[in-house]
């Protein structure tokens, strides 16, 4: 029986979720039941509700913007149920010209900021003819993280703060060397270490 980092990641989630809940106040069965359908839903299209915390695509909190800083870059993915830097996730993202909307999308993980995870959008469409695109985009591949698995690129213009329980679903682990090209650009572009 062949198992895929996403099989083991719903199958260790699952026990996580139910420890974490325990500690937890108990909310309505159509509160939980709404937000089960959430998680594992499959990409969607734009979504409102960023501050409220409440409805489709919501986040667990205000979207605290866009990381503007240098970090440390690393490379740690881990097959635990967690989201680990070194991972295509799906997350809601939000539009940078209003953090109120937004779409479900995959996103590279490359570091942490505090409470935050960082992260890189990820887009089927291709930059490199564009003059700014080259700088502005790295090329990663193809991969589970899309269903048609049309080849993909890291957006490196944004960085996005994720909190972790605001991931819907694991994409893959992005290969070493890819990940790799990635850091290289955030290094000459954003002066990360």
């Amino acid at each position: 029986m062949a198992m895929n980092l996403r099989t083991i990641g719903r199958a260790l989630r699952a026990p996580l979720r139910f420890l974490k809940d325990l500690g937890r106040p108990q909310r309505s069965r159509a509160a939980t039941a709404k937000s089960a359908s959430v998680r594992t839903s499959a990409p969607a299209t734009s979504r409102t509700g960023v501050g409220a915390g409440t409805g489709a695509g919501a986040l667990t909190g205000t979207y605290p913007g866009d990381f503007r800083g240098t970090a440390t870059i690393r490379y740690s993915p881990s097959p635990d149920g967690r989201p680990d830097p070194g991972e295509v996730v799906w997350t809601w993202v939000p539009y940078e010209e209003d953090h109120s909307r937004g779409k479900d999308r995959p996103v590279l993980l490359v570091g942490s900021h505090g409470r935050y995870l960082l992260g890189l959008m990820l887009t089927s469409k291709d930059h490199d003819g564009h003059p700014r695109g080259r700088r502005d985009y790295v090329d990663i591949g193809t991969g589970p993280w899309d269903r048609q698995w049309r080849p993909s690129e890291a957006k490196l213009d944004r960085v996005l703060q994720i909190h972790a329980a605001d991931i819907r679903r694991e994409g893959a682990i992005l290969d070493r060397g890819q990940f790799f090209l990635v850091a290289d650009a955030l290094r000459q572009l954003r002066g990360w270490k």
